[in-house]
Protein backbone atom coordinates (compact mmCIF):
# COMPACT_ATOMS: atom_id res chain seq x y z
CA UNK A 1 0.00 0.00 0.00
CA UNK A 2 1.23 3.57 -0.67
CA UNK A 3 1.10 6.56 1.24
CA UNK A 4 -0.28 10.03 0.38
CA UNK A 5 -0.07 13.20 2.90
CA UNK A 6 -2.21 15.77 2.25
CA UNK A 7 -0.66 19.37 3.20
CA UNK A 8 -4.09 21.02 3.05
CA UNK A 9 -6.41 21.98 5.72
CA UNK A 10 -9.42 22.80 3.53
CA UNK A 11 -11.57 20.51 4.66
CA UNK A 12 -14.00 20.69 1.11
CA UNK A 13 -10.77 20.15 -1.24
CA UNK A 14 -9.32 17.34 1.56
CA UNK A 15 -13.11 15.63 1.34
CA UNK A 16 -12.79 16.14 -2.40
CA UNK A 17 -9.09 15.12 -2.95
CA UNK A 18 -10.36 11.80 -0.98
CA UNK A 19 -13.20 11.05 -3.24
CA UNK A 20 -11.95 11.52 -6.92
CA UNK A 21 -8.30 9.14 -5.64
CA UNK A 22 -11.19 6.73 -4.25
CA UNK A 23 -13.19 7.15 -7.78
CA UNK A 24 -9.62 6.88 -10.05
CA UNK A 25 -7.77 3.65 -8.35
CA UNK A 26 -6.72 1.65 -10.84
CA UNK A 27 -7.71 -2.05 -10.88
CA UNK A 28 -4.37 -3.35 -10.49
CA UNK A 29 -3.25 -0.62 -7.95
CA UNK A 30 -1.77 -1.93 -4.31
CA UNK A 31 -4.01 0.82 -2.96
CA UNK A 32 -3.47 4.00 -0.72
CA UNK A 33 -3.14 5.41 2.46
CA UNK A 34 -3.59 8.44 3.13
CA UNK A 35 -3.30 11.04 6.30
CA UNK A 36 -4.72 15.03 6.48
CA UNK A 37 -5.79 17.26 8.95
CA UNK A 38 -8.88 19.76 8.38
CA UNK A 39 -9.40 22.96 10.10
CA UNK A 40 -11.77 23.83 12.26
CA UNK A 41 -15.05 22.49 10.91
CA UNK A 42 -17.57 19.89 11.47
CA UNK A 43 -17.91 16.95 8.76
CA UNK A 44 -21.66 15.17 8.92
CA UNK A 45 -22.29 11.66 8.00
CA UNK A 46 -23.70 11.07 4.56
CA UNK A 47 -27.30 9.96 5.40
CA UNK A 48 -28.07 12.55 8.29
CA UNK A 49 -29.87 15.93 8.54
CA UNK A 50 -27.52 18.59 8.40
CA UNK A 51 -29.24 21.04 10.40
CA UNK A 52 -30.34 18.71 13.33
CA UNK A 53 -26.69 17.42 13.65
CA UNK A 54 -25.39 20.98 14.50
CA UNK A 55 -25.19 23.91 16.57
CA UNK A 56 -26.22 25.90 14.48
CA UNK A 57 -25.89 28.74 16.11
CA UNK A 58 -22.46 27.98 17.21
CA UNK A 59 -21.77 27.44 13.68
CA UNK A 60 -22.86 30.66 12.87
CA UNK A 61 -20.68 32.45 15.39
CA UNK A 62 -17.37 31.12 14.61
CA UNK A 63 -18.16 30.73 10.82
CA UNK A 64 -17.43 27.24 10.90
CA UNK A 65 -17.35 25.45 7.44
CA UNK A 66 -20.35 22.62 7.50
CA UNK A 67 -19.02 19.35 5.14
CA UNK A 68 -20.93 16.06 3.93
CA UNK A 69 -18.66 13.33 3.61
CA UNK A 70 -20.07 10.31 1.22
CA UNK A 71 -19.66 7.61 4.12
CA UNK A 72 -22.12 6.93 6.85
CA UNK A 73 -22.29 7.57 10.92
CA UNK A 74 -22.21 10.21 12.69
CA UNK A 75 -21.32 14.01 12.85
CA UNK A 76 -17.45 14.56 13.80
CA UNK A 77 -15.83 17.93 14.61
CA UNK A 78 -12.38 18.45 13.32
CA UNK A 79 -9.44 20.80 14.21
CA UNK A 80 -5.78 20.56 13.76
CA UNK A 81 -5.37 18.61 16.72
CA UNK A 82 -7.32 15.96 14.99
CA UNK A 83 -5.61 13.21 12.49
CA UNK A 84 -7.91 12.00 9.98
CA UNK A 85 -6.92 8.79 8.41
CA UNK A 86 -7.96 7.14 5.00
CA UNK A 87 -7.17 3.60 3.49
CA UNK A 88 -8.52 3.27 -0.29
CA UNK A 89 -8.26 -0.39 -1.95
CA UNK A 90 -9.48 -2.66 -4.23
CA UNK A 91 -12.01 -4.85 -2.97
CA UNK A 92 -13.87 -6.86 -5.39
CA UNK A 93 -16.72 -8.80 -4.30
CA UNK A 94 -16.62 -7.14 -0.86
CA UNK A 95 -20.22 -6.43 0.32
CA UNK A 96 -19.89 -5.64 4.09
CA UNK A 97 -17.94 -3.40 5.67
CA UNK A 98 -15.19 -4.51 7.74
CA UNK A 99 -13.45 -2.51 10.26
CA UNK A 100 -11.34 -4.38 12.19
CA UNK A 101 -9.31 -4.54 9.12
CA UNK A 102 -8.38 -1.23 8.87
CA UNK A 103 -8.48 -0.27 12.82
CA UNK A 104 -6.08 -2.86 13.64
CA UNK A 105 -3.10 -1.38 12.05
CA UNK A 106 -3.76 2.25 13.74
CA UNK A 107 -3.98 0.26 16.75
CA UNK A 108 -0.61 -1.51 16.33
CA UNK A 109 0.97 1.70 15.86
CA UNK A 110 -0.20 3.68 19.02
CA UNK A 111 0.61 0.80 20.79
CA UNK A 112 4.38 1.18 19.87
CA UNK A 113 3.86 4.77 21.29
CA UNK A 114 2.16 3.80 24.37
CA UNK A 115 -1.50 4.35 23.80
CA UNK A 116 -2.86 0.88 24.55
CA UNK A 117 -6.07 1.41 22.34
CA UNK A 118 -9.11 -1.58 21.76
CA UNK A 119 -11.52 -1.37 18.99
CA UNK A 120 -15.04 -1.39 20.26
CA UNK A 121 -18.87 -1.26 19.56
CA UNK A 122 -18.98 -1.28 15.35
CA UNK A 123 -16.49 1.25 14.56
CA UNK A 124 -14.75 3.25 17.68
CA UNK A 125 -11.27 2.93 18.94
CA UNK A 126 -11.32 3.58 22.86
CA UNK A 127 -8.61 3.67 25.16
CA UNK A 128 -10.27 3.07 29.41
CA UNK A 129 -13.61 2.89 27.62
CA UNK A 130 -13.24 6.08 26.39
CA UNK A 131 -13.20 7.29 22.68
CA UNK A 132 -10.20 8.42 20.62
CA UNK A 133 -10.92 7.82 17.15
CA UNK A 134 -14.26 7.03 15.47
CA UNK A 135 -14.30 5.00 11.15
CA UNK A 136 -16.89 5.13 8.18
CA UNK A 137 -16.65 3.59 5.47
CA UNK A 138 -17.96 3.21 2.02
CA UNK A 139 -18.12 0.23 -0.31
CA UNK A 140 -18.98 0.97 -4.21
CA UNK A 141 -18.04 -0.64 -7.55
CA UNK A 142 -16.12 -3.11 -6.21
CA UNK A 143 -13.60 -0.54 -4.35
CA UNK A 144 -13.46 0.21 -0.32
CA UNK A 145 -12.78 3.95 1.63
CA UNK A 146 -12.49 3.37 5.57
CA UNK A 147 -11.96 6.94 6.67
CA UNK A 148 -11.37 7.81 10.57
CA UNK A 149 -10.38 10.38 13.01
CA UNK A 150 -7.98 10.35 15.83
CA UNK A 151 -8.32 12.69 18.53
CA UNK A 152 -5.15 13.73 19.49
CA UNK A 153 -5.18 17.14 21.16
CA UNK A 154 -8.56 18.70 20.03
CA UNK A 155 -10.69 20.98 21.50
CA UNK A 156 -12.87 18.57 23.18
CA UNK A 157 -14.97 21.39 24.57
CA UNK A 158 -15.93 22.90 21.42
CA UNK A 159 -16.55 19.76 19.96
CA UNK A 160 -19.36 19.64 22.59
CA UNK A 161 -20.70 22.66 21.74
CA UNK A 162 -20.54 22.43 17.76
CA UNK A 163 -22.19 19.37 17.78
CA UNK A 164 -26.03 18.16 18.76
CA UNK A 165 -25.68 15.06 19.86
CA UNK A 166 -28.53 12.69 20.44
CA UNK A 167 -29.15 12.24 24.12
CA UNK A 168 -29.97 8.57 23.78
CA UNK A 169 -26.77 7.75 21.65
CA UNK A 170 -24.81 8.83 24.85
CA UNK A 171 -26.98 7.63 27.62
CA UNK A 172 -26.41 4.34 25.58
CA UNK A 173 -22.60 4.76 26.45
CA UNK A 174 -23.18 5.00 29.83
CA UNK A 175 -21.81 8.51 30.28
CA UNK A 176 -23.63 11.99 30.78
CA UNK A 177 -21.92 13.94 28.20
CA UNK A 178 -19.71 14.50 24.89
CA UNK A 179 -16.98 15.49 26.87
CA UNK A 180 -16.64 12.38 29.33
CA UNK A 181 -17.84 10.08 26.17
CA UNK A 182 -14.36 11.19 24.57
CA UNK A 183 -10.32 11.84 25.15
CA UNK A 184 -7.10 12.60 23.20
CA UNK A 185 -4.46 10.54 22.70
CA UNK A 186 -2.03 13.15 24.01
CA UNK A 187 -3.42 12.31 27.49
CA UNK A 188 -1.95 8.88 27.11
CA UNK A 189 1.22 8.56 24.44
CA UNK A 190 4.43 8.25 25.74
CA UNK A 191 6.50 11.62 26.49
CA UNK A 192 7.73 13.19 23.93
CA UNK A 193 5.94 11.68 21.60
CA UNK A 194 4.30 14.41 18.80
CA UNK A 195 1.93 15.03 15.99
CA UNK A 196 4.84 14.19 13.47
CA UNK A 197 6.00 10.56 15.52
CA UNK A 198 2.73 10.01 15.19
CA UNK A 199 2.46 10.46 11.58
CA UNK A 200 5.78 8.43 11.08
CA UNK A 201 4.34 5.71 13.04
CA UNK A 202 1.04 5.39 11.38
CA UNK A 203 2.57 5.53 8.00
CA UNK A 204 4.95 2.51 9.19
CA UNK A 205 2.58 0.35 9.98
CA UNK A 206 -0.22 1.16 7.72
CA UNK A 207 1.88 1.49 4.44
CA UNK A 208 4.77 0.51 2.28
CA UNK A 209 5.94 3.09 0.13
CA UNK A 210 5.51 6.70 -0.54
CA UNK A 211 2.83 6.95 -3.97
CA UNK A 212 2.68 10.06 -5.92
CA UNK A 213 -0.54 12.35 -6.49
CA UNK A 214 -1.10 12.70 -10.36
CA UNK A 215 -1.82 16.31 -11.06
CA UNK A 216 -4.88 15.68 -13.25
CA UNK A 217 -6.32 13.97 -9.81
CA UNK A 218 -5.26 17.84 -7.94
CA UNK A 219 -7.33 18.97 -10.39
CA UNK A 220 -9.97 16.90 -10.69
CA UNK A 221 -10.83 17.34 -6.91
CA UNK A 222 -10.61 21.03 -7.17
CA UNK A 223 -13.60 20.58 -9.50
CA UNK A 224 -15.15 18.61 -7.06
CA UNK A 225 -15.11 20.65 -4.15
CA UNK A 226 -16.75 23.37 -6.16
CA UNK A 227 -19.34 21.63 -7.79
CA UNK A 228 -20.01 19.00 -4.81
CA UNK A 229 -18.23 19.95 -1.38
CA UNK A 230 -18.55 23.96 -1.32
CA UNK A 231 -22.60 23.27 -2.45
CA UNK A 232 -25.47 23.95 0.29
CA UNK A 233 -27.40 21.24 -1.93
CA UNK A 234 -24.69 18.35 -1.01
CA UNK A 235 -23.75 19.83 2.56
CA UNK A 236 -27.59 20.50 4.38
CA UNK A 237 -30.21 19.84 1.07
CA UNK A 238 -33.65 20.36 0.94
CA UNK A 239 -35.39 18.57 3.89
CA UNK A 240 -39.28 17.67 2.79
CA UNK A 241 -42.16 18.31 4.41
CA UNK A 242 -43.38 14.92 6.14
CA UNK A 243 -46.57 14.24 7.60
CA UNK A 244 -45.30 11.04 9.50
CA UNK A 245 -42.04 10.00 11.27
CA UNK A 246 -40.41 7.47 13.59
CA UNK A 247 -37.11 7.04 14.57
CA UNK A 248 -35.20 3.95 16.49
CA UNK A 249 -31.97 3.23 17.54
CA UNK A 250 -29.99 -0.17 16.46
CA UNK A 251 -27.27 -1.38 18.35
CA UNK A 252 -25.58 -0.83 14.89
CA UNK A 253 -26.96 2.75 14.42
CA UNK A 254 -29.48 4.38 13.99
CA UNK A 255 -32.49 5.03 11.55
CA UNK A 256 -35.40 7.81 11.43
CA UNK A 257 -37.52 7.61 8.48
CA UNK A 258 -39.72 10.42 7.41
CA UNK A 259 -42.63 10.29 5.33
CA UNK A 260 -45.46 12.54 3.44
CA UNK A 261 -48.66 10.88 3.04
CA UNK A 262 -51.60 12.74 1.22
CA UNK A 263 -55.01 10.87 -0.50
CA UNK A 264 -53.55 7.40 1.33
CA UNK A 265 -49.95 7.29 -0.75
CA UNK A 266 -46.77 7.84 0.27
CA UNK A 267 -45.94 10.98 -2.28
CA UNK A 268 -42.61 11.22 -0.53
CA UNK A 269 -40.02 10.06 2.41
CA UNK A 270 -36.81 9.99 3.43
CA UNK A 271 -34.41 7.88 5.45
CA UNK A 272 -31.77 9.52 8.17
CA UNK A 273 -29.21 8.00 10.99
CA UNK A 274 -25.51 7.39 11.09
CA UNK A 275 -25.95 3.81 9.55
CA UNK A 276 -23.62 2.53 7.44
CA UNK A 277 -24.84 1.56 3.91
CA UNK A 278 -23.17 -0.32 1.50
CA UNK A 279 -26.07 0.72 -1.60
CA UNK A 280 -27.20 3.85 -1.93
CA UNK A 281 -30.28 4.43 0.33
CA UNK A 282 -32.24 6.73 -2.34
CA UNK A 283 -33.30 3.45 -3.77
CA UNK A 284 -34.63 2.03 -1.12
CA UNK A 285 -36.59 5.64 -1.07
CA UNK A 286 -37.96 5.01 -4.22
CA UNK A 287 -39.89 1.28 -2.89
CA UNK A 288 -41.88 3.44 -0.57
CA UNK A 289 -42.52 6.47 -2.68
CA UNK A 290 -45.82 6.18 -4.17
CA UNK A 291 -47.07 3.18 -2.22
CA UNK A 292 -50.08 3.07 0.00
CA UNK A 293 -48.86 3.38 3.28
CA UNK A 294 -51.51 -0.38 4.65
CA UNK A 295 -48.83 -2.64 6.59
CA UNK A 296 -49.88 -5.70 3.91
CA UNK A 297 -48.71 -3.17 0.82
CA UNK A 298 -45.87 -2.43 2.11
CA UNK A 299 -44.96 -5.93 3.77
CA UNK A 300 -45.53 -7.26 -0.23
CA UNK A 301 -43.33 -4.30 -1.60
CA UNK A 302 -40.43 -4.57 1.23
CA UNK A 303 -40.50 -8.92 0.64
CA UNK A 304 -37.18 -8.82 -1.13
CA UNK A 305 -35.19 -6.15 0.05
CA UNK A 306 -31.50 -6.58 0.80
CA UNK A 307 -31.78 -4.88 4.15
CA UNK A 308 -28.23 -5.87 5.45
CA UNK A 309 -26.96 -3.71 2.27
CA UNK A 310 -28.87 -0.53 3.03
CA UNK A 311 -28.43 -1.02 7.11
CA UNK A 312 -24.86 -2.90 7.62
CA UNK A 313 -25.17 -5.24 10.53
CA UNK A 314 -28.55 -5.00 10.94
CA UNK A 315 -31.16 -7.87 11.52
CA UNK A 316 -33.49 -8.13 8.05
CA UNK A 317 -36.70 -9.33 10.24
CA UNK A 318 -36.23 -5.93 12.48
CA UNK A 319 -35.99 -3.75 9.29
CA UNK A 320 -38.70 -4.95 7.82
CA UNK A 321 -40.71 -4.23 11.06
CA UNK A 322 -39.52 -0.99 11.30
CA UNK A 323 -40.35 0.15 7.78
CA UNK A 324 -43.63 -2.07 7.15
CA UNK A 325 -45.49 -1.11 10.78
Amino acid sequence: MQFLVFSSLDPTFNLALEEQLFLSLPPEHPGLFLLWQNAASIIVGRHQCTAEEVNQAFVKREDLPVVRRVSGGGAVYHDTGNLNFSFIENAPGCEKVDFRRYLAPVREALAELGVRAEISGRNDLEVDGRKISGSGQLLRRGKVLHHGTLLVSADVARMAEALTVDPEKIRSKGVASVQARVCNIAEYWTPGTDMDKLKNCLLRHCADCAGRLDMRDYAAAQTLADAKYRQWSWNYGASPAFTEKKRERFPWGSVELRRSVRHGRIVDCRVYGDFFSAAEIGELENILSGLSPEPEILAKALENVPWEKYFSGCDPAAMRRFFME
